[in-house]
């Protein structure tokens, strides 16, 4: 197979024609995409050189369509150095790339970045989230998003993608990132998250794409909190 760079982009002749949803820069490094998992596990255990070991055959297609969307987004990311830290986050060895993964059947999201931590989620619709929102909403919180089950969903994934860019455990979503800004007219719907660090609080930018079938939340910058 050949590559051919575009700029900072690779252009793949694999992706033709296939359910590539979107791809888009994150500031002045980071590249992200969407994929709509249509292929056979067969395509991606190709692509990748990899086999996953889960049971279940579409846990397996997610795994392996993840990683096939890092090495889209990054040719030479080395897919096979992936291991969980002591706080089962996803890292390669001395952080060589950050990035982060999410699915949501049958989408994949993705983001690579050569310098910054990274967070990104992607969330199918959840008609019925209102009844769970209690355990990630502060009743303030619940307020603001008005008991609705799209703008919950996107709330989820918005601390969701915070909860993957700080990737340590002993994260309360309630406690530790509350919604300080939300800007419900905006197009994305865009929001700041205040990521209640005890070295360092953070105030976390979040952008959002809307579909009709998914919501996806990724972090786009982290400033202290003291020059906020």
């Amino acid at each position: 197979m050949v590559n051919f760079s575009i700029g900072l982009k690779i252009f793949n002749p694999y992706l033709c024609n296939m359910p590539l949803y979107k791809e888009w820069e994150i500031g002045d490094h980071g590249l992200a995409a969407i994929w709509k998992v249509e292929e056979p596990e067969s395509f991606f255990m190709e692509r990748t050189g990899m086999v996953a070991d889960m049971k279940a055959e579409r846990r397996r297609r997610e795994h392996l369509a993840g990683r096939f969307l890092l090495k889209h987004l990054e040719a030479d990311f080395p897919i096979h150095g992936i291991a969980k830290d002591k706080h089962d986050k996803p890292r390669l060895e001395n952080d060589a790339f950050f990035f982060s993964i999410s699915h949501s059947w049958p989408y994949i999201a993705a983001v690579v970045d050569p310098y910054n931590e990274a967070g990104i989620d992607i969330q199918t619709w959840h008609a019925k989230i209102e009844q769970i929102q209690h355990k990630f909403l502060s009743p303030e919180e619940q307020i603001l998003f008005e008991n609705d089950p799209k703008l919950i969903t996107l709330a989820w994934s918005a601390k969701e993608a915070v909860y993957k860019w700080n990737g340590k455990r002993g994260v309360d979503f309630i406690e530790h990132m509350p919604v300080e800004v939300f800007h419900k007219n905006a197009p994305n719907k865009n929001m700041t998250i205040y990521f209640k660090s005890k070295n360092m609080p953070k105030m976390v930018s979040i952008e959002n794409i809307i579909n009709t079938d998914f919501t996806c939340s990724y972090v786009t910058n982290a400033q202290d909190w003291a020059i906020y």
